[in-house]
């Protein structure tokens, strides 16, 4: 039977897991441990993705991500490959390190967020290698129980808000979290929908829902250029590219470039390729494409207009 794709899109929070091939050892020494977050931090400042947890065991590794508007069938390519040729170089090997296809599982970080991190910090004591989370010294529970050196490998406000707004207050809440004696089985973080989302029924429809838009707007995507959707912005809006790019902030204007924005994401574009298309700050558009229900009606009205421009074309 054929793998389902990945549902992958801005802002999504997954559990991956990359194991060995064929469950051989891929850490074998302390520096590699060391290069592989090496890696992971490089990676970071490349893709911008937020990284709240990891547990680098001998033969496999779990990671907490939150990808931005790189992908993470990306971000996991470059930081495998990097460290596949970094390990194969050392040892003298060819070939796959890890299996050929890692498991992502895309999760409702509100819901289990917190579970999670007490799963993979506790995954060594589940092993057997260790007593207590503080014995082992390849995961994120550290950077978590205390501040420290290295800590900017990992994303912790967002954990460590949840137990309180003090940090320091939020890190002793965090330590008693570890140690309350509540066990998080496997059942409690693998109990996924459609073998790929962790969540209820509720957040597996919302994500089914996105991802058959996300899937859509692939379909659809560059369809027409930017050139030829702010064309019809002017059709619409009679307000020009030259008058979309300026930085006068009349009203009108203002509008015209939000409903740019909102219609080149319908046809696929990023937020990024609109910024520079536009000629905005990436954070203004990021503010356009919140709007989408406020423009609703003009948005169908310009995809009327490039609907018939295909038609036209067609005939």
């Amino acid at each position: 039977m054929a793998r389902k794709p990945r549902i992958e899109f801005e802002g999504a929070f997954y559990h991956v897991i990359s194991r060995g091939n064929q469950r051989r050892k891929v850490f074998r020494a302390e520096k590699d441990y060391q290069r592989y977050l090496e890696i992971i931090a490089d990676y970071k400042v490349r893709y911008k993705f937020a990284l709240y947890g990891y547990a680098l065991m001998s033969n496999h590794v779990h990671l907490l991500v939150e990808t931005r508007e790189i992908p993470l069938s990306k971000i996991m390519q470059g930081i495998t490959q990097r460290y596949t040729a970094y390990s194969n170089k050392k040892y003298q090997t060819i070939g796959h390190l890890f299996q050929g296809r890692y498991k992502a599982l895309l999760c409702d970080k509100d819901a289990y967020l917190l579970a999670l991190i007490k799963y993979i910090h506790l995954n060594p004591v589940r092993a057997g290698m260790v007593k207590t989370a503080e014995e082992y010294p390849w995961s994120s529970h550290h950077l978590y129980a205390k501040r420290q050196k290295g800590g900017e490998l990992l994303d912790t406000g967002k954990v460590l808000q949840m137990f309180s707004e003090d940090v320091e207050k939020g890190r002793k809440l965090y330590r008693a979290f570890m140690g309350d004696g509540v066990t998080i089985k496997k059942d409690d973080v693998y109990g996924a929908v459609d073998q790929r989302i962790v969540g209820d029924e509720r957040f597996a429809d919302d994500i089914r829902e996105r991802h058959e838009l996300e899937l859509a707007n692939i379909r659809k995507a560059k369809a027409h250029t930017l050139e030829v959707i702010a064309g019809k912005i002017k059709e619409s809006c009679g307000v020009s590219l030259d008058e979309l790019r300026r930085k006068g902030k009349d009203r009108q204007s203002a509008r015209a470039r939000k409903l740019c924005a909102l219609v080149a994401r319908e046809y696929g574009y990023k937020g990024t390729e609109i910024s520079r298309f536009l000629q905005k700050d990436p954070a203004v558009i990021t503010r356009y494409l919140s709007v989408r229900t406020e423009l609703s009606n003009e948005i169908g009205q310009v995809l009327a207009l490039l609907n018939m421009q295909n038609s036209n074309r067609q005939v």
